[in-house]
Protein backbone atom coordinates (compact mmCIF):
# COMPACT_ATOMS: atom_id res chain seq x y z
CA UNK A 1 0.00 0.00 0.00
CA UNK A 2 1.50 3.36 -1.02
CA UNK A 3 1.86 6.22 1.41
CA UNK A 4 0.19 9.56 0.79
CA UNK A 5 2.36 12.67 0.90
CA UNK A 6 0.64 15.38 3.03
CA UNK A 7 2.29 18.13 0.98
CA UNK A 8 0.90 16.58 -2.20
CA UNK A 9 -2.55 16.34 -0.58
CA UNK A 10 -2.41 20.04 0.36
CA UNK A 11 -1.34 20.89 -3.19
CA UNK A 12 -4.23 18.89 -4.65
CA UNK A 13 -6.67 20.53 -2.21
CA UNK A 14 -5.48 24.03 -3.21
CA UNK A 15 -5.81 23.14 -6.91
CA UNK A 16 -9.35 21.85 -6.34
CA UNK A 17 -10.41 24.95 -4.42
CA UNK A 18 -8.70 27.22 -6.94
CA UNK A 19 -10.45 25.55 -9.88
CA UNK A 20 -13.93 26.25 -8.52
CA UNK A 21 -13.24 29.77 -7.24
CA UNK A 22 -13.86 33.20 -8.71
CA UNK A 23 -10.98 35.46 -9.72
CA UNK A 24 -11.08 37.15 -6.31
CA UNK A 25 -11.07 33.73 -4.66
CA UNK A 26 -7.91 32.80 -6.55
CA UNK A 27 -6.25 36.02 -5.39
CA UNK A 28 -7.31 35.24 -1.79
CA UNK A 29 -5.79 31.76 -2.03
CA UNK A 30 -2.51 33.21 -3.36
CA UNK A 31 -2.33 35.78 -0.55
CA UNK A 32 -3.12 33.08 2.00
CA UNK A 33 -0.31 30.76 0.92
CA UNK A 34 2.34 33.25 -0.19
CA UNK A 35 2.05 36.07 2.33
CA UNK A 36 0.74 34.20 5.37
CA UNK A 37 1.58 30.48 5.35
CA UNK A 38 5.04 30.97 3.84
CA UNK A 39 5.98 33.84 6.16
CA UNK A 40 4.65 31.92 9.16
CA UNK A 41 6.61 28.76 8.34
CA UNK A 42 9.84 30.36 7.11
CA UNK A 43 10.35 33.40 9.34
CA UNK A 44 7.86 33.86 12.17
CA UNK A 45 8.64 30.58 13.92
CA UNK A 46 12.33 31.54 14.08
CA UNK A 47 11.65 35.03 15.42
CA UNK A 48 9.36 33.76 18.20
CA UNK A 49 11.41 30.65 18.96
CA UNK A 50 13.20 32.24 21.93
CA UNK A 51 10.33 34.34 23.28
CA UNK A 52 10.08 32.79 26.74
CA UNK A 53 13.73 31.95 27.34
CA UNK A 54 14.83 35.52 26.47
CA UNK A 55 12.06 37.21 28.48
CA UNK A 56 14.18 38.59 31.33
CA UNK A 57 13.02 40.32 34.50
CA UNK A 58 15.30 42.15 36.97
CA UNK A 59 14.47 39.86 39.87
CA UNK A 60 15.71 36.57 41.29
CA UNK A 61 12.35 35.59 42.78
CA UNK A 62 11.56 32.02 41.63
CA UNK A 63 8.56 31.85 39.31
CA UNK A 64 8.29 35.60 38.82
CA UNK A 65 9.48 35.58 35.19
CA UNK A 66 7.16 32.72 34.24
CA UNK A 67 4.13 34.37 35.84
CA UNK A 68 4.89 37.74 34.24
CA UNK A 69 5.40 36.16 30.83
CA UNK A 70 2.08 34.32 31.08
CA UNK A 71 0.40 37.55 32.18
CA UNK A 72 1.59 39.61 29.22
CA UNK A 73 1.69 36.82 26.59
CA UNK A 74 -1.16 34.39 27.42
CA UNK A 75 -0.88 32.80 23.96
CA UNK A 76 1.96 32.84 21.48
CA UNK A 77 1.54 34.97 18.36
CA UNK A 78 2.62 32.03 16.19
CA UNK A 79 0.11 29.62 17.70
CA UNK A 80 -2.66 32.20 17.40
CA UNK A 81 -1.81 32.72 13.72
CA UNK A 82 -1.77 28.95 13.15
CA UNK A 83 -5.26 28.70 14.61
CA UNK A 84 -6.36 31.65 12.49
CA UNK A 85 -5.08 30.04 9.28
CA UNK A 86 -6.76 26.74 10.13
CA UNK A 87 -10.13 28.35 10.85
CA UNK A 88 -9.91 30.77 7.90
CA UNK A 89 -9.02 28.10 5.33
CA UNK A 90 -11.35 25.33 6.58
CA UNK A 91 -14.60 26.85 5.13
CA UNK A 92 -13.11 26.47 1.65
CA UNK A 93 -13.35 22.71 2.22
CA UNK A 94 -17.14 23.07 2.10
CA UNK A 95 -16.87 23.99 -1.58
CA UNK A 96 -14.41 21.19 -2.31
CA UNK A 97 -16.59 18.64 -0.49
CA UNK A 98 -19.73 19.71 -2.35
CA UNK A 99 -17.96 19.55 -5.72
CA UNK A 100 -16.59 16.10 -4.83
CA UNK A 101 -20.11 14.99 -3.87
CA UNK A 102 -21.53 16.23 -7.19
CA UNK A 103 -18.77 14.57 -9.19
CA UNK A 104 -19.11 11.29 -7.29
CA UNK A 105 -22.88 11.27 -7.87
CA UNK A 106 -22.54 11.85 -11.61
CA UNK A 107 -19.70 9.32 -11.95
CA UNK A 108 -21.89 6.75 -10.25
CA UNK A 109 -24.72 7.44 -12.70
CA UNK A 110 -22.32 6.99 -15.63
CA UNK A 111 -21.04 3.70 -14.23
CA UNK A 112 -24.60 2.44 -13.71
CA UNK A 113 -25.32 3.16 -17.38
CA UNK A 114 -22.15 1.41 -18.50
CA UNK A 115 -24.06 -1.36 -20.27
CA UNK A 116 -25.57 1.18 -22.65
CA UNK A 117 -22.36 2.95 -23.59
CA UNK A 118 -19.07 1.91 -25.02
CA UNK A 119 -16.00 1.73 -22.78
CA UNK A 120 -14.32 4.62 -24.62
CA UNK A 121 -17.35 6.88 -24.27
CA UNK A 122 -17.58 6.04 -20.58
CA UNK A 123 -13.91 6.96 -20.01
CA UNK A 124 -14.41 10.23 -21.89
CA UNK A 125 -17.40 11.15 -19.71
CA UNK A 126 -15.52 10.34 -16.51
CA UNK A 127 -12.51 12.37 -17.62
CA UNK A 128 -14.70 15.35 -18.54
CA UNK A 129 -16.22 15.28 -15.04
CA UNK A 130 -12.76 15.25 -13.47
CA UNK A 131 -11.59 18.22 -15.54
CA UNK A 132 -14.68 20.39 -15.62
CA UNK A 133 -15.30 23.57 -13.63
CA UNK A 134 -18.76 23.76 -12.10
CA UNK A 135 -20.54 27.13 -12.47
CA UNK A 136 -21.20 28.91 -9.18
CA UNK A 137 -24.98 28.65 -9.36
CA UNK A 138 -27.81 26.96 -7.52
CA UNK A 139 -26.73 24.93 -4.45
CA UNK A 140 -23.04 25.61 -5.17
CA UNK A 141 -23.74 29.35 -4.93
CA UNK A 142 -25.17 28.89 -1.43
CA UNK A 143 -22.27 26.68 -0.31
CA UNK A 144 -19.75 29.17 -1.67
CA UNK A 145 -21.51 32.15 -0.06
CA UNK A 146 -21.75 30.40 3.32
CA UNK A 147 -18.04 29.55 3.20
CA UNK A 148 -17.25 33.22 2.52
CA UNK A 149 -19.36 34.33 5.48
CA UNK A 150 -17.54 31.93 7.82
CA UNK A 151 -14.17 33.03 6.46
CA UNK A 152 -15.08 36.66 7.14
CA UNK A 153 -16.25 35.89 10.68
CA UNK A 154 -13.10 33.93 11.54
CA UNK A 155 -10.75 36.56 10.11
CA UNK A 156 -12.43 39.43 11.96
CA UNK A 157 -12.66 37.43 15.20
CA UNK A 158 -8.95 36.56 15.23
CA UNK A 159 -7.84 40.09 14.32
CA UNK A 160 -9.96 41.41 17.19
CA UNK A 161 -8.58 38.72 19.54
CA UNK A 162 -4.99 39.59 18.63
CA UNK A 163 -5.60 43.30 19.16
CA UNK A 164 -7.42 42.74 22.46
CA UNK A 165 -5.04 40.21 24.00
CA UNK A 166 -1.89 42.24 23.30
CA UNK A 167 -3.51 45.68 23.54
CA UNK A 168 -2.53 46.54 19.97
CA UNK A 169 -0.10 45.31 17.33
CA UNK A 170 3.03 46.94 18.76
CA UNK A 171 5.18 45.03 21.24
CA UNK A 172 6.81 47.10 23.98
CA UNK A 173 10.50 46.86 24.80
CA UNK A 174 9.82 46.90 28.52
CA UNK A 175 6.84 45.86 30.64
CA UNK A 176 6.33 46.37 34.36
CA UNK A 177 4.92 43.45 36.31
CA UNK A 178 3.68 43.25 39.91
CA UNK A 179 1.90 39.89 39.74
CA UNK A 180 2.40 37.46 42.62
CA UNK A 181 4.91 35.94 43.48
CA UNK A 182 6.97 38.97 42.39
CA UNK A 183 8.04 40.81 45.57
CA UNK A 184 7.33 44.24 44.03
CA UNK A 185 6.96 45.89 40.64
CA UNK A 186 9.73 44.54 38.41
CA UNK A 187 10.93 45.49 34.94
CA UNK A 188 10.76 42.77 32.27
CA UNK A 189 12.40 43.02 28.87
CA UNK A 190 10.93 41.53 25.68
CA UNK A 191 13.33 39.96 23.20
CA UNK A 192 13.42 41.36 19.63
CA UNK A 193 10.47 43.73 20.13
CA UNK A 194 11.02 45.71 16.91
CA UNK A 195 11.33 42.61 14.72
CA UNK A 196 8.28 41.03 16.33
CA UNK A 197 6.30 44.23 15.85
CA UNK A 198 7.16 44.25 12.13
CA UNK A 199 5.94 40.67 11.73
CA UNK A 200 2.81 41.34 13.79
CA UNK A 201 1.86 44.36 11.70
CA UNK A 202 2.61 42.45 8.48
CA UNK A 203 0.46 39.46 9.48
CA UNK A 204 -2.36 41.76 10.61
CA UNK A 205 -2.17 43.63 7.28
CA UNK A 206 -2.23 40.34 5.34
CA UNK A 207 -5.24 39.22 7.38
CA UNK A 208 -6.92 42.56 6.67
CA UNK A 209 -6.23 42.13 2.95
CA UNK A 210 -7.83 38.67 3.03
CA UNK A 211 -10.83 40.15 4.85
CA UNK A 212 -11.24 42.82 2.17
CA UNK A 213 -10.94 40.18 -0.57
CA UNK A 214 -13.60 38.03 1.12
CA UNK A 215 -15.95 41.01 1.43
CA UNK A 216 -15.37 41.97 -2.21
CA UNK A 217 -15.96 38.39 -3.38
CA UNK A 218 -19.16 38.07 -1.35
CA UNK A 219 -20.41 41.39 -2.75
CA UNK A 220 -19.56 40.22 -6.27
CA UNK A 221 -21.45 36.95 -5.79
CA UNK A 222 -24.54 38.64 -4.37
CA UNK A 223 -24.54 41.32 -7.09
CA UNK A 224 -24.07 38.79 -9.87
CA UNK A 225 -26.73 36.49 -8.40
CA UNK A 226 -29.18 39.36 -8.21
CA UNK A 227 -28.72 39.96 -11.93
CA UNK A 228 -28.64 36.37 -13.19
CA UNK A 229 -30.63 34.55 -10.46
CA UNK A 230 -27.74 32.18 -9.83
CA UNK A 231 -28.82 31.68 -6.22
CA UNK A 232 -31.99 29.99 -7.45
CA UNK A 233 -31.67 26.17 -7.69
CA UNK A 234 -31.13 24.88 -11.22
CA UNK A 235 -34.32 22.79 -11.37
CA UNK A 236 -36.43 25.84 -10.47
CA UNK A 237 -34.84 27.81 -13.30
CA UNK A 238 -35.64 24.94 -15.68
CA UNK A 239 -39.27 24.83 -14.51
CA UNK A 240 -39.60 28.61 -14.98
CA UNK A 241 -38.14 28.35 -18.49
CA UNK A 242 -40.53 25.52 -19.38
CA UNK A 243 -43.50 27.48 -18.05
CA UNK A 244 -42.55 30.55 -20.08
CA UNK A 245 -42.17 28.39 -23.19
CA UNK A 246 -45.55 26.73 -22.57
CA UNK A 247 -47.31 30.08 -22.08
CA UNK A 248 -45.69 31.53 -25.20
CA UNK A 249 -46.66 28.55 -27.36
CA UNK A 250 -50.25 28.27 -26.14
CA UNK A 251 -51.12 31.97 -25.93
CA UNK A 252 -49.13 33.81 -28.56
CA UNK A 253 -49.06 31.10 -31.21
Amino acid sequence: VGHTDPVQEQHQWSIGVNRHSTSLGKIWLSVLFIFRVTILVVAAETVWGDEQSDFVCNTLQPGCENVCYDHFFPISHVRLWCLQLIFASTPALLVAMYVAYRNHKEKREILLRSDKKSRVKQEEDLESIRRRRLPIAGPLWWVYAISLVFRLLFEVAFIYALYTIYDGFWLPRLVRCDVSPCPNEVDCFVSRPTEKTVFTVFMAAASGACTVLNMAELTYLVTKAGITNEFVPEHINIIKQNMCTYIYINIYK
